[in-house]
């Protein structure tokens, strides 16, 4: 499935068709919430008179807001919006940009997100790699007792560029890095 390059925070919206109409030449469908996809019928996207002959399957044909690209079911829109919906909106970017990398972890049989998996590898927004690679080192005391005429003889580009081996790190909008851990 490919993954779309450049989404802004947009609730995420789909439009579901009727994929018997579609393959007649008649482009009948409408935009929904994804949240409500599951409840979309075809009684209800066709209106009055419904003639069901061959016209029971939907389809979405187009999404916004789903980190994804390509058609999907309706279920699975409604299934994403839910995933997207359960990380704080300040997170979603970070979100798209862990499934943009290929190396999120899925739920299921599915390619949804894992939300706690998400939670528990985000490491933030920083401004560079270096800059979380410096408040590894910082923080985590690696260089407690270290002193400053030995710290001048460490090599820390090459360490940040080892430690990179551990993470997953994708460009944010704002010109910064999310930053990732690999387990």
């Amino acid at each position: 499935m490919a993954i779309t390059t450049n989404i802004r925070h947009t609730e995420p919206r789909a439009w579901v068709g009727c994929l018997a109409c579609y393959n007649e030449g008649n482009l009948l469908g409408s935009w929904y919430d994804a949240d409500d996809c599951d409840d979309v019928t075809p009684a209800k996207l066709h209106g009055s008179p419904y003639d069901p002959d061959g016209h029971e399957e939907l389809w979405v044909m187009d999404h916004e807001g789903i980190p994804i690209q390509g058609e999907m079911s309706p279920h699975d829109a409604a299934q994403w919006s839910e995933v997207l919906t359960a990380v704080p909106d300040h997170q979603r970017e970070a979100l798209f940009a862990w499934v943009k990398s290929g190396s999120y972890v899925a739920e299921g049989t599915g390619d949804l997100p894992s939300t706690s998996d998400f939670e528990e590898r985000y490491e933030g927004e920083w401004c560079s790699w270096r800059e979380y690679a410096d408040h590894i080192l910082e923080e985590g005391g690696l260089l407690e007792g270290v002193s400053d005429e030995v710290r001048r003889y460490i090599d820390y580009d090459q360490w940040a560029r080892d430690l990179l081996f551990d993470y997953t790190v994708e460009h944010s909008e704002d010109g910064g890095v999310f930053v990732f851990r690999d387990l």
